[in-house]
């Protein structure tokens, strides 16, 4: 069973609509990904550690992709999802290097929130959890997030509508086209925000984050 991750356990969602949302989920067959990894997002990167905001829009629906961090897929997946191929070809144009893999926990223990608006699927069925009651977890992560100064890396129009009614001056916007294959050349390729994130941190005297991670 997923229990409410230290740190943000205290969001009104698990009392109020986790106990039904849990109740449904586990109803149903099959949901991506397991329970035990549906709010890793939130563990692995505490509020009082977020620096940089990354908005998905639910988990990989393919079996074996989803591992509770936005597009991040396990170690061991040979052939990346195209969204995250194009992210580490832009990763290599601004910084010179990327990932070994297609794990991004490294990412989530430096500060960076990797989560997804909707955080179950069903396998293969894409974007079927969008109205399930994800949206009132994320507004209540999003404006906890948002308390203190952070970068809002927002890939594409859902993620920038959603986070939205959060973001104030205090923080760093970094609003581009979403990686995936149609709309990457639309003003995604080019943008370089991996380094724009690090000379922000860098200028408020934080250490950058390591993108590229262990070899």
């Amino acid at each position: 069973m997923s229990a409410p991750p230290e740190g943000w356990a205290d969001l009104p969602f698990f009392s109020a609509q986790w106990p039904a949302l849990r109740d449904r989920l586990d109803a149903l067959p099959a949901v991506l990904p397991a329970p035990e990894a549906r709010f890793r997002a939130l563990e692995l990167t505490p509020p009082d550690a977020v620096r940089v905001v990354i908005l998905g829009q639910d988990p990989y629906p393919t079996p074996g992709h989803a591992t509770g961090l936005a597009f991040s897929v396990p170690a061991e997946l040979a052939k990346l999802p195209p969204s995250l191929r194009n992210i580490f070809k832009e990763m290599r144009e601004d910084l010179g290097c990327a990932p070994a893999t297609g794990d991004l926990t490294h990412w989530a223990r430096q500060g960076v929130l990797l989560l997804n608006t909707a955080l179950s699927v069903e396998p293969g069925g894409a974007g079927g959890h969008a109205r399930l009651g994800w949206d009132v977890l994320v507004a209540q992560v999003l404006e906890r997030a948002a308390a203190t100064p952070c970068v809002f890396l927002l890939w594409g129009a859902h993620a920038q509508k959603v986070a939205a009614p959060f973001i104030g001056p205090d923080h760093l916007v970094i609003e581009t086209a979403h990686p995936s294959p149609l709309a990457a050349r639309r003003g995604f390729f080019g943008s370089r925000p991996f380094g724009r994130v690090n000379d922000w941190l860098a200028a408020r005297g934080e250490r950058p984050i390591d993108w590229c991670g262990p070899a």
